[in-house]
């Protein structure tokens, strides 16, 4: 069909045959829909404030919410970019006020003001009051490595984790995130963690999710590991896991044995 719209000839108009493909047809409904429900709960408020009146074409809506989206990832990004001079001070440790000890390796520079706005813990260690003495021109993390601690201070300062930074990282920084109440790098570790996880490395993030208490992580790595138990129970590293989380080992083997009764069950 000669669509109007992905045609090479879509920027003619030329009546009557202006019509459109199925592809496109399904892609423009696609777009209506989900901008309507996108601003249904705009317009169910607009509606009620004049009785009787009529909701705005999703049609047109659908125009205006692009542009809108638009407009606010332009000016997301131009936050970002502001915001950025946190990651320079860091670098270039711009008036830094304390440094900060990893478990191994060189120290590293950085802001009072920063680490207590970012973390509950962290403004607490550093408050001084009649009760307390101030806290000296250091402090140390040492359950973290430095590499660990530069991943955790760039993140602190920017918002996210360098692309160097190894995948191992995000199961200590979760840790970081639960010990020094860091929610949102809670939730940014959460993610990508779940994003990668593999029976390969199953036993790993169940750990790790059981130190740090994540319900959602611990479900999700049990079940992986209960769905390929064979491949994940004959791996090299499951008798050092066995030997560190014994109690671990004991969920594993009961949920096992609870589905495989569930399965039994289902088959009669």
């Amino acid at each position: 069909m000669d669509c109007c719209i992905c045609s090479p000839l879509a920027s003619l108009y030329r009546p009557p045959r202006n019509t459109i493909c199925p592809s496109c047809y399904e892609g423009a409904k696609c777009m209506i829909s989900f901008f309507a429900e996108s601003s249904s709960d705009r317009e169910m408020g607009a509606s009620a404030k004049i009785h009787g009146s009529k909701p705005s074409s999703s049609k047109a809506n659908a125009l205006k919410r692009v542009k809108e989206m638009k407009e606010k990832e332009i000016e997301i990004n131009d936050k970002l970019g502001f915001l950025e001079g946190f990651g320079a001070a860091l670098q270039e440790e711009l008036h830094t006020d304390i440094v900060i000890k990893p478990g191994n390796g060189p120290p590293i520079a950085a802001h009072r003001a920063l680490l207590a706005a970012r973390s509950q813990v962290f403004k607490n260690i550093l408050a001084s009051d009649e009760c307390k003495a101030p806290v000296d021109e250091e402090i140390s993390l040492p359950e973290l490595t430095h590499d660990e601690l530069e991943s955790l201070m760039h993140f602190l300062y920017n918002g996210n984790i360098s692309d160097e930074a190894s995948e191992k990282h995000y199961y200590s920084l979760l840790v970081a995130a639960d010990k020094y109440d860091i929610p949102y790098l809670r939730k940014y570790c959460e993610k990508r963690i779940l994003r990668s996880l593999e029976p390969s490395n199953a036993l790993e993030v169940l750990e790790v999710s059981d130190v740090c208490q994540n319900m959602l992580l611990k479900e999700q790595a049990m079940d992986m590991v209960v769905k390929n138990a064979e491949t994940v129970v004959f791996s090299m590293n499951y008798a050092d896991f066995a030997l560190k989380n014994a109690h671990l080992c004991v969920e594993i083997t009961r949920e096992l044995l609870v589905r495989m009764k569930d399965s039994k069950i289902e088959s009669l």
